[in-house]
């Protein structure tokens, strides 16, 4: 393998000295997209060399073109190809099955990333930045919360303080006062102590995933450069962007403070609340105080990491905060060991009764995370008002929407697992007081909304339903003279028609977010106002109203557990199963293209890793060889390609062709990500590099036009391509040709002639000519 790679480097070193008199070498660079491939396929040769990169990401060659090709010239005149392989960024080992977990972080951190397009409003910006990572801290107290709703208050305090409870689950016979007759490990605090290792275990877990992917994407440095003046482009080309190291590292270390302070303080609330009372010890009174005052001081201090500025995008932070990253979870780790201490020693006369104060802990969280959200809607309007944009998704609102849908999802699954283990603890509901009340709600507004999901979909099945019988006449005036075949008539039209429902994605989102909103808030004031589940909350009402509630408590609670034995399910097999594990790194690859900066235990960014490989592949083959590179990208590899190209210096940029097919930079990127990809950042980057194409169809339902303004727009979108190849059966395709939609674009000839037209104008004695709207083949 090293000699390979030592006789790569060295043809490339010759063909630099010998450029005046050999041919100029010609490279195509090709990015694969979501759901990975092998290099055999990519390169449809089934003899590949690795010649740089790990078992992680590397790029790949055919065997033979790395020892006959000359002057970096394939056979029958095409450019030598290479294969960059990432798939394994995002769908490696069993340990990937643990990011589901990790599901509502990955959303919330996306809420970061679509905010409006605005110049000159650095301050609106940052505190739209600010409100995002306030409401993923949230969710991190959310998740643990959770989980000490069920370690201690449904385990710990409940179960075990009943002793027909106890007396069913034998395992926690040694917790129970009944069995162990007040044994030692029977009184309440200890029971709390002994139980708070598990949330304390789930944020040790977390912070070690997120402290593992850390090492292994964020510390890979991209190439050193100058930035660049501030343009109208995207602030993907600053040199710091894919480099969040530091970032991520400070983050970690607020977030894990933040869920050991909530195990803290979940231990010592209820032992509080006992020595609080007239005539209880002095000196555990005093104590409690001082330990209040503690952790409201280090709460306090992780608020302020978190609300300082974020990301320094414009050159590479390579500083980390040590004493920061170290002294703020240590010290929270060591609060809470002095909490756990302080609840078990012994209290004469307490004893485990009704539920732990949770109500109004889990209340104030949804309130925050509302007015959190409602702010952030505020501020995104803001923006958008004073650079509108059509093309933007929800009128610049979906990032507010995808935060509400964030905490939402971690509402869903808190008060999900809370009622499955309260109904495993006790089937007959009799002798636990359950969950806190608000979490009930919570699932209880389950079928409310899949009910709302249902109605929304048969609205889109109507509309598909319709668009596809106006396609059918489309068809049809697109092959005159041919026979007809009324069912590749329809398989056509329907394909077109499926294809459209990515653009009715913003309605989804939109209907999906209000109705979370209005349901959130009607279960937040039906939780408080009444202070009792939706069943008995609706017992002195009208039949209807009492059916409704006792359907919708009862339906939630069965749809949550079957939901979370889906989840459990699909998790263990992910852990086994290969291609499961490959169909959830599918998921991650458009969720995790963003870097982590709202939530450090959101799944790691692959692109921190996979852009500085493009650069430093592209910038290190221009300069040993003076030759011609196009970058050529599928589906989300076209993204990863727009991206490497803005981290180009200038000089080498030009010297580079971008080829893009079934690509979702302007249909998904451009639309959800207006900032970083919208018209003018992508009209910038047409600009910057030499040429580019880009190849779509009207079935596919991820890529799309660019839709440059002006004249751009022809000059970059190729017109639609057929598909399929063929409507009937001819001498070229003799027998029917598939509907190919998303995949197998070099299959189309209009793939081998873009790519020659891309080389042909990237040459620097006789440059092509650009292609004229409207030419046969432009």
């Amino acid at each position: 393998m090293e000699r390979a790679q030592e006789r790569i480097a060295a043809r490339e070193t010759d063909r630099s000295a010998a450029q005046a008199t050999e041919a100029e070498p010609e490279l195509e660079l090709l990015v694969h997209g979501v759901g990975g491939t092998t290099p055999e396929k990519m390169l449809d040769d089934p003899r590949t060399v690795r010649i740089t990169g790990d078992d992680t990401a590397a790029v790949f060659r055919r065997a033979d073109h790395t020892v006959d090709v000359p002057a970096g010239q394939g056979p029958h005149s095409e450019p030598v190809q290479e294969a960059y392989v990432w798939c394994n960024l995002t769908s490696g080992d069993g340990s990937r099955a643990l990011w589901l977990l990790l599901l509502p972080f990955m959303v919330v951190n996306l809420a970061h990333w679509m905010r409006p397009a605005a110049d000159g409003r650095g301050r609106t910006v940052r505190f739209y930045g600010l409100l995002v990572r306030l409401a993923a801290l949230t969710l991190t107290v959310l998740l643990v919360a959770a989980a000490c709703e069920v370690a201690l208050d449904l385990v710990a305090w409940q179960c075990a303080g009943v002793a027909a409870c106890a007396h069913r689950h034998s395992w926690l016979g040694f917790l129970s006062p009944a069995a162990t007759d007040d044994g030692w490990w029977s009184l309440p605090g200890r029971r709390l102590a002994l139980a708070a290792s598990v949330p304390a275990a789930l944020t040790a877990l977390l912070w070690y995933l997120s402290h593992r992917t850390w090492s292994a994407y964020e510390s890979h440095r991209p190439m050193s450069r100058d930035p660049e003046p501030e343009t109208d482009g995207s602030a993907l080309a600053r040199p710091g962007f894919w480099y969040g190291r530091r970032l991520v590292a400070r983050l970690r270390a607020a977030h894990t403070a933040a869920g050991l302070l909530t195990v803290a303080a979940a231990v010592v609330t209820p032992a509080a609340r006992f020595d609080h009372r007239s005539g209880g010890p002095a000196a555990l009174d005093a104590l409690s105080w001082i330990l209040a005052a503690a952790l409201l001081g280090c709460a306090a201090a992780v608020v302020g990491v978190v609300c300082r500025r974020g990301r320094s995008e414009n050159r590479l932070d390579q500083q980390l905060d040590r004493h920061l990253v170290r002294r703020l979870p240590l010290g929270a780790l060591g609060l809470l060991l002095l909490t756990v201490l302080y609840a078990g020693w012994s209290r004469p006369g307490w004893r485990s009764a009704g539920r732990l104060p949770g109500d109004p802990a889990f209340g104030g969280l949804m309130l925050a995370q509302g007015l959190l959200v409602v702010v952030l809607a505020v501020v995104a309007h803001d923006l958008y008002r004073r650079h509108p944009d059509r093309h933007a998704g929800m009128r610049g609102l979906g990032g507010p929407a995808v935060a509400l849908l964030a905490c939402a999802l971690g509402g869903v699954m808190s008060g999900g697992v809370a009622q499955r283990v309260a109904d495993w603890l006790d089937g007959t509901r009799a002798l636990l007081d359950g969950p806190p009340v608000l979490l009930t709600w919570q699932a209880s507004a389950i079928p409310p909304i899949l009910a709302v999901l249902l109605a929304v979909a048969a609205h889109l099945a109507l509309r598909t339903a319709r668009l596809a019988r106006a396609e059918r006449d489309r068809v049809r005036d697109e092959h005159p003279g041919e026979p007809e075949d009324p069912s590749r008539t329809r398989a056509i039209a329907q394909a077109r028609a499926m294809a459209g429902l990515t653009d009715r994605a913003p309605l989804v989102v939109a209907v999906l977010a209000a109705t979370t909103l209005l349901l959130g808030a009607a279960a937040l004031a039906g939780a408080l106002a009444t202070g009792q589940p939706p069943e008995g909350a609706a017992r002195r009402t009208y039949d209807l109203v009492q059916a409704v509630a006792e359907t919708s408590q009862t339906l939630g609670s069965w749809l949550v557990g079957v939901g979370f034995l889906l989840f459990v399910t699909w998790a263990r097999r992910a852990y086994r199963d290969a291609s499961a594990r490959r169909t959830i790194g599918i998921l991650w690859d458009v969720g995790t293209f963003w870097p982590r900066a709202a939530h450090p235990f959101a799944p790691p960014c692959y692109a921190e890793r996979a852009v500085p490989d493009l650069t430093w592949r592209m910038a290190t083959w221009t300069r040993h060889t003076g030759g011609r590179l196009v970058l050529s990208g599928h589906s989300q590899g076209s993204v990863l390609a727009a991206a490497a190209a803005w981290q180009l210096t200038p000089s080498v940029r030009k010297r580079v062709a971008l080829l893009t097919y079934g690509s979702p930079l302007e249909r998904l990127y451009g639309r959800w990500f207006p900032a970083h990809f919208g018209p003018r950042a992508l009209a910038a980057l047409h600009a910057d590099v030499a040429c580019w194409r880009n190849l779509y169809r009207r079935t596919d339902p991820i890529g799309g036009p660019v839709r440059l303004p002006g004249d751009c727009g022809p000059e970059v979108d190729h017109e639609p391509l057929r598909d399929p190849l063929a409507y009937g059966r001819t001498p070229r395709h003799p027998l029917p040709a598939p509907i190919l939609g998303h995949s197998d674009y070099q299959a189309d000839p209009a793939f081998a002639r873009e790519r020659a037209r891309l080389l042909a104008r990237l040459h620097p004695d006789l440059p092509g000519q650009r292609p004229v709207p409207g030419a046969p083949g432009s």
